[in-house]
């Protein structure tokens, strides 16, 4: 007896443990709500994928179907013949967008940081006046920022350079407000701390206050890799050699040249899924880091 006495007691708990893990009506319907939500922001994901991989059969039927029946690599095949066909290679395109949005990207997060750290952590004159200067840039539209950065790079002299498609996104207000914002959530005691030990200005910024801001980094790694992969504005504008033009301009010049052809839609069809690959695969990279950053965004 006291052992079955026991062991219902033992049982006791797992009972209300069930109960208070189960699901109400209430939240059954937001699962299946968001589930379904999710489920159809997928679907331009799913299409752009589907889109490139359909023969000519597919690609002009109404109304239009989201999966593929009968898949084909056709199109990258007619991409591939109509850029061999270029007087520039299609590889050398491909290498100037890499390397710009890498050299880009680790320029945006360096600066950024290194520009929020003073403002986070030092007491100077003028500090507050600089945030609320970064502050209000960010209400310029960037067309309206063309005419000036076109001054300035010619005036450094850097046309028909790499640093040219590099210059105009160093400049990132987004970048600084962000790295301060998780900046300011490094206690100052810590500072003060490492400071007594004998840590130098360097060290603490690179041990102490950029471990914490690591998710901020991946994030603005992730917005400024897709800014500069997409980016044709540079290639328009200080670009005059076609050997220093991006791959996503050459893929925009070719869309628009097969706008009115509809013998060659398979091949801009095959053109946008690979403008759009990598920005997904940082993106899938990175995405806990994001997530990690809208998490702490609001904690002091």
């Amino acid at each position: 007896m006291r052992l079955q006495y026991a062991t219902e007691k033992l049982k006791l708990p797992f009972r209300r443990d069930k109960k208070l893990f189960g699901w109400d009506r209430t939240q059954k319907f937001l699962f299946v709500l968001l589930l379904f939500i999710g489920v159809f922001m997928l679907l331009p994901l799913v299409y752009i994928f589907n889109h490139a991989l359909k023969p000519y059969s597919e690609l002009f039927i109404f109304p239009p179907n989201i999966l593929v029946m009968e898949p084909t690599l056709s199109n990258f095949t007619e991409l591939f013949v109509i850029t061999s066909e270029s007087v520039v290679p299609a590889s050398r395109y491909l290498f100037n967008s890499v390397l710009i949005a890498v050299f880009a990207t680790v320029a945006v997060v360096v600066i950024s940081a290194m520009c929020a750290y003073p403002l986070a952590k030092h007491k100077f004159p003028g500090r507050d006046l600089i945030f609320m200067t970064i502050i209000v840039s960010l209400m310029f539209v960037p067309e309206t920022m063309a005419i000036p950065r076109y001054v300035v790079i010619s005036n450094l002299g850097i046309i028909n350079t790499y640093w040219a498609h590099i210059f105009p996104h160093v400049a990132a207000p987004v970048g600084v407000f962000l790295m301060k914002q998780f900046m300011d959530q490094v206690p100052n005691e810590i500072i003060e701390a490492a400071k007594i030990d004998g840590a130098r200005e360097f060290m603490l910024f690179l041990r102490i206050v950029m471990p914490v801001c690591m998710p901020a980094a991946a994030t603005i790694a992730i917005i400024q890799f897709q800014q500069v992969w997409s980016n044709t504005e540079t290639s328009m504008l200080f670009m005059t050699d076609d050997a220093m033009k991006t791959f996503p301009f050459f893929l925009s010049t070719l869309l628009n040249n097969l706008t009115n052809s509809v013998a060659r839609q398979g091949a801009a069809a095959a053109a946008t899924l690979i403008t759009f690959v990598p920005a997904l695969i940082i993106f899938l990279v990175f995405q806990r880091k994001v997530i990690a950053t809208m998490a702490h965004s609001g904690i002091k």
